[in-house]
């Protein structure tokens, strides 16, 4: 790492506000513990870099969710020529919009779950059969994430994708609903455009939510090992994905994986969590990358444009 001034942006405006508090302190300490030369915590409270000190030379994105991943302070940091952390501004406006994803990797021949767009007002039966999964499609961190069994739950779920969607992006609304893969989760991070070692998702209930993510210590994340046929296949479907949606530096790849072995992408996450709950961390301790020397590593992939 050659930067003088590295600024570590946290917080924002998203409904992930309070886990990225939590990233950019823990990316902060260890920056520090590295011994680099200056490192400036900055807590955005707006979509704004205006609280952005002089002299930064580099940032390190540790917001999730929103302007902080939808491609809005990538586009400023271009505009001022800073490099930072994580894909560019097109990669993350892409992989934070799920519809837009989807067709993407589909072009790509990318394997997902089968899907179809719900505008507001669509309260048609889904088509997909039940259970099915309805998501507003531009959030993250499983905002607005419901597994629906019967048509009176999805119903519910849609009104309430909807209004996340109106509420954050105006107009009317939209939603995304995908089939229910019946199997196991899965992750696999890529740094640099290197798979990390893959990470079954095992929650308590079944059901990876919001809780089971961030506030549960009963969720189960093992490594999946002594299967290199699954291994392999993940890693090749996640550096695809990560290919065909344009990123670079860090991004983590959420699959489920169906009773036949078969795995599906469900969607790319371009600001992954450093908590210690965390996916990425997990799996680059695995491979002997200590979570300092992860955040070291991330920061030497900083580039802007």
């Amino acid at each position: 790492m050659n930067f003088r001034k590295i600024a570590v942006l946290m917080g924002g405006t998203s409904n992930e506000r309070e886990v990225s508090l939590v990233s950019g302190a823990n990316v902060a300490e260890a920056l520090v513990l590295l011994g680099c030369a200056e490192v400036v915590p900055v807590r955005l409270d707006e979509d704004s870099l205006s609280s952005l000190p002089d002299g930064v030379d580099a940032c390190f994105i540790a917001l999730h969710g929103g302007w902080g991943e939808n491609g809005g302070v990538q586009r400023e940091l271009d505009a001022r020529g800073i490099p930072y952390t994580g894909p560019g501004a097109a990669a993350c406006a892409l992989a934070m919009d799920k519809i837009a994803t989807k067709k993407v990797l589909e072009k790509a021949g990318v394997p997902t779950a089968t899907w179809r767009e719900v505008p507001f007002g669509d309260n048609a039966p889904n088509g997909l059969g039940f259970p099915v999964v309805v998501k507003a499609p531009r959030d993250g961190s499983s905002v607005g994430v419901y597994k629906c069994n019967d048509e009176a739950e999805y119903q519910k779920a849609l009104a309430d994708a909807w209004k996340i969607d109106s509420d954050a992006f105006g107009g009317s609304g939209t939603a995304i609903a995908e089939t229910f893969v019946d199997g196991r989760e899965a992750t696999v991070g890529v740094l640099g455009g290197k798979p990390l070692p893959a990470i079954e998702i095992v929650a308590a209930n079944g059901w990876y939510g919001y809780d089971d993510k961030y506030n549960s210590n009963e969720t189960r994340y093992p490594f999946i090992k002594g299967e290199p046929e699954l291994e392999a296949e993940l890693a090749r479907i996640a550096i695809d994905a990560y290919r065909a949606c344009g990123c670079r530096g860090v991004t983590r790849v959420d699959f489920r994986v169906d009773r036949s072995g078969c795995p599906l992408v469900l969607e790319l996450n371009t600001s992954p969590g450093m908590t210690g709950h965390s996916l990425v961390p997990k799996a680059a301790a695995e491979s002997g990358l200590d979570f300092p020397h992860l955040c070291a590593a991330i920061l030497d992939e900083a580039a802007f444009g």
